[in-house]
């Protein structure tokens, strides 16, 4: 009874959600429609921050069933629909790739960056091999779709970007502190919205900065190893 009571208790503040979607749409095509961009952009955002809370009740609805194989299956559809990209690139360097930008807000739940990243690290070292960087630099490159008419840049200190750093200093650092790391964020145009993560030695940053003027609009190329690394790192 608790799981239906929960069950019903979720799908209606679901519910709630996608009707303030449609109301949230429907205001944003009036004021678009009208040449009010300023307000449209308001709006929008407004209703950008709707659809993610909508996503994280109807992420865990099924959960609520009670049927045991829920969560994995859930786990699929985010791989699916959200896909992340790990791997080393060609000097070595340990990447992550997520499609979307992190710079949203500064308060409330980062549970998406959770569900969507640790699932990923996690099946990606199952078989890659175990890195450890403890004098190194995390860095954050957030590419802008540069067809995008809005380019406004968004502020870096926000708790998806301490939910990512979390995760990926679980698998590859001791952890994320001043002793360990330093933090470098950037910007970029590219030819869709995401972010990217890079892990890399101190002494390798001035060549990353010297690099990162020249990466591909899709990206560096990934690899399952880091192959091409000058030193082995565990």
């Amino acid at each position: 009874m608790r799981q239906n009571n929960s069950f019903l208790k979720t799908l209606d503040k679901a519910e709630k959600k996608i009707d303030l979607m449609g109301e949230q749409i429907k205001n944003v095509r009036f004021l678009y429609d009208n040449g009010k961009m300023d307000e449209a952009y308001e709006k929008a955002m407004q209703l950008e921050e709707t659809s993610e809370k909508a996503v994280l009740l109807t992420r865990v609805l099924p959960a609520y069933t009670g049927k045991p194989q829920a969560c994995l299956e859930i786990e699929n559809i985010i791989k699916i629909c959200t896909p992340v990209e790990i791997g080393f690139t060609f000097k070595g360097w340990f990447s992550v790739r997520i499609p979307a930008l992190l710079p949203k807000k500064s308060a409330g739940s980062a549970d998406y960056i959770r569900s969507i990243l640790y699932p990923a690290m996690y099946d990606f070292f199952k078989t890659a091999p175990p890195v450890r960087y403890t004098d190194c630099v995390l860095i954050y490159r957030h590419v802008y779709d540069k067809n995008r008419s809005d380019r406004k840049k968004r502020d870096h200190d926000n708790i998806e970007i301490n939910m990512a750093s979390d995760i990926v200093a679980l698998y590859v650092m001791p952890d994320d502190g001043p002793e360990i790391c330093t933090h470098y964020y950037c910007s970029a145009q590219g030819c869709s919205d995401r972010t990217e993560i890079y892990v890399i030695p101190k002494k390798d940053f001035i060549l990353w900065l010297s690099l990162e003027k020249t990466m591909p609009d899709e990206g560096v190329k990934l690899y399952e190893t880091p192959f091409f690394a000058q030193e082995k790192r565990v």
